[in-house]
């Protein structure tokens, strides 16, 4: 499977979103005013490149579209790749799927 097709099939209900302008606008946007460093890290005392514009509150089928949750700065935080991993395997024992539907 091709890499685009792996990309939209993890995305599932979020894959419009994912490419759509609003939303390669507010990313850059909001990388931009961070500064280009991953959030954490300079926390911590670290200089370390963001990578990732991560979503605080996860996306979901109810919520993507709504602007005050996808494209809110308040909800994103730029992240370096091994934050970005950390925080999606910290606590995840579910997967919703592209209709919203939870498994273990």
């Amino acid at each position: 499977m091709a890499k685009m097709d792996k990309e939209k099939k993890k995305q599932g209900f979020a894959a419009g979103f994912y490419h759509s302008a609003a939303w390669a606008k507010c990313r850059e946007a909001y990388a931009n005013q961070a500064g280009g460093l991953c959030e954490r890290c300079a926390a911590a005392g670290k200089i370390v490149p963001g990578v990732q514009v991560h979503h605080k509150v996860r996306l979901t089928p109810a919520n993507v579209y709504n602007p005050e949750v996808s494209l809110n700065f308040k909800n994103l935080e730029l992240l370096c790749e091994e934050c970005h991993q950390a925080e999606h395997k910290k606590g995840t024992r579910w997967r919703a799927d592209e209709d919203g539907h939870v498994s273990l």
